[in-house]
């Protein structure tokens, strides 16, 4: 049982920590300057109770594995490219979330708003949905840098199987909003989410 306690548990989990925060904390600076402190909540911050459910079970297998196979958690080039993947995730969400500016909701719009423009510039000409893609691989990251094989593969199923849901239907009110200019971006442009067109 020390080992729980060890350098590698104190280095993933602190790192796991700080990741979270950062990505919490800077999330909320950065929508409360773009939109104002009032528009900012719980669940606009993507924290949720399935959220908050998925983070306990993935502390809870690092705790059960680094007891009783702590090996598997020494595979340090695991670990760092799971810490690459966290950064890489966060930049580009936001990234994102900059270059949208007054356009960047985490809600989806169902109604046109003035402030509400397409976005083709920056980290969007790449993909449509830069903030989904930032956050996908920064969810998975956080659990291939803790070393969690069944974290890992239930972050990515979740968290895609969410975006494959919500991509269509923001889509929906996009086509609508810009017509024809959307059409044409997002024939050009992939979704950001795999197998998600």
């Amino acid at each position: 049982m020390t080992e729980i306690f060890g350098y590698t548990a104190c280095r993933q989990l602190s790192q796991m920590f700080l990741a979270v925060l950062f990505f919490h904390s800077s999330e909320y600076v950065l929508v409360a300057a773009i939109h104002g402190r009032s528009s900012v909540n719980l669940s606009s911050l993507l924290i949720s109770k399935a959220y908050v459910f998925a983070m306990m079970f993935a502390l809870l297998e690092y705790v059960v594995e680094i007891a009783l196979f702590p090996g598997l958690k020494e595979y340090w080039w695991i670990s760092n490219l799971g810490l690459v993947m966290v950064i890489i995730g966060e930049i580009t969400r936001k990234l994102a979330i900059v270059t949208a500016g007054q356009a960047f909701t985490h809600l989806i719009k169902v109604n046109h708003e003035d402030q509400h423009n397409l976005i083709t510039h920056g980290v969007y000409r790449f993909v449509r949905h830069p903030s989904y893609t930032g956050f996908l691989i920064w969810s998975v990251g956080t659990q291939i840098m803790l070393c969690n094989p069944i974290s890992t593969v239930g972050f990515a199923i979740v968290v895609w199987r969410f975006f494959a849901q919500r991509i269509p239907y923001e889509e929906f009110f996009l086509r609508q909003f810009f017509g024809s200019e959307y059409e044409e971006y997002a024939s050009k442009t992939p979704s950001g989410i795999p197998f998600v067109k």
